[in-house]
């Protein structure tokens, strides 16, 4: 069938809306026509080159949901009609990750990036002239309607509005886990929040979940740190500075149990700025992103031992999207997952570069492409 996406034709280089051919889905596959598209940053660093893309023409897109309108052979239980979350990370449920509780680190992530099937290396989309385009993790979101397989999607209630439940395909699993499961959140605790984007806004929602006393979220942009009290922010300033300064405040000078490093482009110095701001045994969780070939943090090697702190990454806020993912929206329909204000604007498919731009004005906690 004929479908429309948002492509890039080499990494580094701008998103274009084409007309692609899809294939109906084969064995463990299905196929969803999109509602919802989160805009994630992580797309954006495919644009710019910070995290390039090999063997494009892609599609991008990987936070989204819609209505499933055929599926394959054992579609295990899914069926035409039902309505389904993309999980960002696949779960194959069987490799070393999986069976051991850690399914955002499933084996299958090593082909999320690559293009084709990681099956058996073929390719669902397709330009008019028959040249095979890339699926980002293997969904493409970007695109109106799309075949994946079915370790990438989970199904959901139908009363859950899918314009809110997409954001948890990404950003809200990623920025809640990184405070609930990497930073491991305790009642009593003062946590900052280093950038409050869609995936700092769950985190300041993740740290109100367990139990922190003060939350300090921390962003450049007015608009942001004014929005950031709607998810449960305690304090917003500016500056680190005024973050660590706070911290020591009310931690009798000992400095933040935790750092969570949500920044849109991750540097080394902001990964430094956070462990000087943590007390001894605190931990520094980071799930940003930067450019794909940096190396080294300016960090004191002295305080790492002597101080017993921990540096730990965080990718998908270390969830089980098949458990979390329905875990995040029961929390959402209970009132107690603020998913309604993290979506700022919303755009139609062509309008995605406008969305891109909103994103780096700093406009947005999170735009969202709609379909219907």
């Amino acid at each position: 069938m004929q479908v429309r996406g948002a492509v890039i034709w080499e990494s580094p280089g701008p998103l274009e809306v084409v007309d692609m051919e899809l294939d109906d889905p084969r064995p463990d596959e299905l196929q969803v026509k999109m509602v919802a598209s989160g805009m994630c940053h992580s797309d954006d660093h495919h644009v710019t080159g910070d995290s390039p893309l090999t063997g494009c023409p892609f599609a991008l897109g990987h936070e989204g949901a819609g209505i499933v309108t055929k599926v394959g052979p054992n579609s295990k239980g899914i069926e035409e009609g039902d309505h389904v979350v993309f999980s960002a990370i696949p779960s194959c449920g069987h490799c070393r990750w999986c069976a051991s509780g850690m399914s955002n680190l499933c084996d299958l992530a090593a082909g999320i990036l690559a293009g084709p099937r990681w099956t058996d290396g073929t390719y669902r989309l397709h330009l008019p002239d028959g040249r095979p385009v890339g699926q980002l993790c293997g969904i493409s979101t970007f695109v109106d309607t799309t075949t994946a397989s079915l370790d990438s999607v989970i199904k959901v209630d139908k009363d859950i509005p899918l314009d809110k439940a997409c954001l948890v395909g990404c950003a809200v699993s990623t920025g809640w886990g990184a405070a609930v499961n990497s930073a491991d959140v305790q009642p009593g605790d003062t946590v900052i929040v280093m950038g409050v984007g869609g995936i700092g806004a769950s985190a300041v929602q993740g740290a109100r979940f367990g139990g922190a006393e003060n939350i300090i979220a921390v962003d450049p942009v007015a608009f942001k740190r004014e929005k950031a009290a709607t998810f449960g922010a305690t304090h917003a300033v500016a500056t680190m500075e005024e973050a660590t300064e706070l911290a020591r405040r009310f931690t009798n000078g000992q400095g933040a149990d935790s750092a969570i490093v949500t920044v849109g482009i991750l540097k080394s110095e902001y990964v430094a700025q956070a462990f000087s701001a943590i007390r001894k045994a605190g931990t520094v969780v980071v799930t940003a992103i930067g450019q794909h070939d940096a190396v080294g943090v300016p960090i004191s090697l002295h305080d790492l031992t002597l101080s017993q702190k921990r540096l730990q990454g965080s990718l998908f806020g270390a969830t089980n999207g098949n458990w979390d993912i329905k875990r995040l929206l029961n929390l959402y329909r209970a009132g107690s997952l603020n998913l309604d204000d993290m979506v700022t604007r919303t755009y139609t498919l062509d309008d995605v570069a406008q969305g891109y731009k909103d994103l780096h004005d700093g406009t947005n906690i999170r735009g969202v492409i709609t379909y219907q």
